[in-house]
């Protein structure tokens, strides 16, 4: 007889498959119900519904034939239900990595949310179609969604600027910036100090617009716009404004994929307190390390990224003077949605000297958490070709390190994963910014007489103790959190006291 511990496992795992399955049919449900309003049909199609249950019956196992009728007629009852809610969604030209579906999503279930890629000729199809209520719009639509509403609200008439659009039940389109509230709340959660400080703002399109109504809404002093062609551009920022003290990124410069570009040296600003940057993905840009290694006060774009979104939520949901009272303060709603989100976007990232444990320990979180997990070893492997024991034997370590870079630049920035680094990823200096960039990083450390040179060929050459002088420092530096464990009569005791521990914290930071 099969063990039962082994069962629920295999049950475990294909729960996990029915979900991911149910998610991707109930998303498919509303693209066909915004298809369905498009085309004037109607949402329920009884022959259709027949001729499904028909072929699925047919295709069913002989264990399963029995309840699959039930099973798909509760299925289809929810698709219809997803499919008549009021559908709203984002507006861009390219929105490939967004998560402003999932916010709404989890802000409010009662109407649905689509990302709406489209160029600038089909946006006056987009605005008579009827198939949406309305519409988050960011690049490159804002300041077009201000020219086309009817009615605005005070910030977006002030900046010219409408990141929300609804359409009334008047046929009037109403125009809204919730950008201003957004960046509003993101200062104030982030404790920087806006009142009569000189203030940098990088960028001259809609959401500078947006930021720099909140910033003089927040009494700064005096603010300086920077842009590629403007009076003051990336040349002569230095000296047009040294004196500034706040520095905020309104350009997408450092957003995912392209995460390794920057704008500024920002050593070169003597008087500078704080950094602000819209980016939200990854969770921490070039832009803002440079910064916190200033030993400044840092925010990145999340916050506002939700908040705006939680104001477009009351809007979308009808509530309008909800939505301009929101009180002062942080709001539950918000941080809530910022906890959860912030927790799927990050990976888990493990550092460490080699044979501390941590692709066992990657492999068991992955398998407890349902992300993906990513051991640098085996992507080395994958890409290459070869193993890093017979790279450093056949390229020279120098070329293998080179090679490891690369593999970490591709990997490290993406989300949601469970990641084992090397144990000398932090031999090169550049490869920091790749580890911090999007993760939660542990720092797992053990006694030196519990790590094997096994297979490793550098911890057999120079030495498991001349390695670690030279790596500790870094390992330490480069963490977020610093587990140690000592020595244990039992490998499995060990490993489970650590995934315990790292899910503990990260549960703490939920």
């Amino acid at each position: 007889m099969a063990d039962l511990k082994d069962l629920r496992e295999q049950i475990d795992s294909v729960d996990g498959k029915i979900i991911e399955m149910f998610d991707q049919r109930i998303a498919i449900s509303r693209k066909i119900g915004n298809i369905k309003r498009l085309t004037g049909k109607d949402v329920y199609d009884p022959a259709r519904e027949k001729e499904k249950i028909d072929k699925i019956y047919d295709r069913a196992g002989y264990e399963s034939r029995a309840y699959v009728e039930e099973l798909y007629m509760k299925m289809m009852e929810l698709s219809k239900k997803h499919q008549s809610k009021p559908s709203f969604g984002v507006l861009g030209r390219s929105l490939p990595h967004t998560y402003s579906p999932e916010i709404h999503n989890i802000l409010c279930p009662d109407y649905t949310y689509d990302v709406i890629e489209m160029e600038p000729e089909q946006l006056d199809k987009l605005y008579s179609c009827g198939v949406f209520k309305g519409f988050n719009v960011t690049i490159p639509y804002k300041k077009d969604a201000c020219a086309r509403s009817d009615v605005l609200d005070g910030a977006a008439e002030a900046t010219g600027s409408v990141n929300t659009v609804v359409f009334g039940d008047d046929g009037k389109v109403c125009g809204y910036n919730t950008d201003c509230y957004g960046f509003m709340y993101m200062v104030k959660r982030s404790g920087i100090e806006i009142e009569g400080k000189e203030v940098l703002v990088l960028g001259t399109g809609g959401a500078s617009a947006s930021v720099k109504y909140a910033l003089k809404e927040l009494g700064a002093a005096k603010i300086t716009e920077c842009g590629r062609t403007s009076d003051i551009n990336y040349d002569n920022v230095y000296e047009e404004a040294k004196g500034v003290s706040v520095i905020v990124n309104c350009t997408p410069v450092g957003t995912y994929p392209e995460v390794n570009n920057e704008l500024l040296d920002l050593t070169r600003f003597a008087e500078l307190k704080a950094c602000l940057d819209l980016v939200y993905n990854p969770s921490r840009t070039k832009f803002i390390q440079q910064a916190q290694k200033l030993g400044v006060k840092t925010c990145s774009g999340l916050p506002m990224l939700v908040a705006q979104a939680y104001k477009a939520s009351l809007l979308f949901r009808g509530d309008r003077e909800a939505a301009m009272k929101i009180p002062e303060g942080k709001v539950k709603d918000i941080e809530d949605t910022l906890r959860v989100l912030d927790s799927r976007m990050r990976n888990i990232t493990l550092i460490g000297m080699p044979g501390s444990g941590k692709t066992t320990l990657a492999k068991k979180i992955a398998k407890i958490t349902g992300r993906t997990m990513v051991d640098l070893d085996y992507a080395y492997k994958d890409k290459f070709g070869m193993t890093s024991a017979e790279a450093i034997g056949s390229l020279g370590e120098d070329s293998f390190r080179d090679n490891e870079s690369l593999v970490a630049s591709e990997v490290l920035p993406r989300s949601g994963l469970v990641i084992s680094c090397g144990g000398g990823i932090v031999t090169r200096p550049d490869n920091e910014f790749f580890v911090r960039c999007n993760s939660n990083v542990f720092y797992i450390e053990r006694p030196l007489s519990c790590l094997s040179d096994h297979n490793r060929p550098v911890s057999i050459k120079h030495g498991v103790e001349a390695l670690y002088e030279q790596r500790k420092d870094k390992y330490e530096s480069w963490c977020d959190y610093k587990l140690y464990y000592d020595r244990y009569e039992d490998y499995d005791e060990y490993t489970s006291k650590a995934v315990g521990d790292i899910l503990a914290i990260l549960s703490k930071e939920d």
